[in-house]
């Protein structure tokens, strides 16, 4: 079977991810015809996966997505084009916050690594040296004169 990213590596472990329904299963689940699951299936709307002889088997996510698409198509009078495109821009915005999630763990871990890094520079200090104090200007003079020697 054709695998899709993000799958559990374990074929006996069931997810939502998991193609475990036949066509006819498939379509009495989501309340549509197989031959609007066909359909769908060519147009790329919802994509199943396939066994070695080509059959097709559904998932609870492609389900779900069955019954979104009947959704958006019925009540909310979107044709298939713009169901695909809404789809398309769905997968995007989740694809993208996985990534800003990823990216944003690996801003935390480089915090706190800095944060680790910059204590370990600050317990390196010599504790015998005096710190540096700026000296204020101010208008006074100050008139040296050497001692005499006499």
């Amino acid at each position: 079977m054709e695998g899709r990213p993000g799958r559990s590596r374990n074929p006996y472990e069931l997810t939502d991810e998991s193609p475990v329904y036949v066509i006819s299963v498939a379509a009495q689940l989501s309340g549509l015809h197989p031959q609007t699951l066909r359909q769908y299936d060519r147009l790329g709307l919802v994509s199943p996966d396939r066994t070695a002889g080509r059959g097709r088997r559904y998932s609870a996510r492609d389900i779900e997505l069955l019954r979104t698409v009947q959704q958006l198509s019925q009540d909310e009078g979107i044709n298939l084009a713009g169901i695909k495109r809404i789809i398309e821009l769905e997968n995007q915005v989740a694809a993208l916050q996985a990534r800003v999630a990823e990216l944003s763990a690996a801003v935390e871990g480089a915090a706190v690594a800095m944060q680790q890094r910059e204590a370990q520079v600050h317990a390196s200090y010599r504790r015998d040296l005096v710190p540096y104090q700026d000296v204020q200007h101010t208008s006074a003079l100050v008139v040296w004169r050497p001692r005499r020697t006499e």
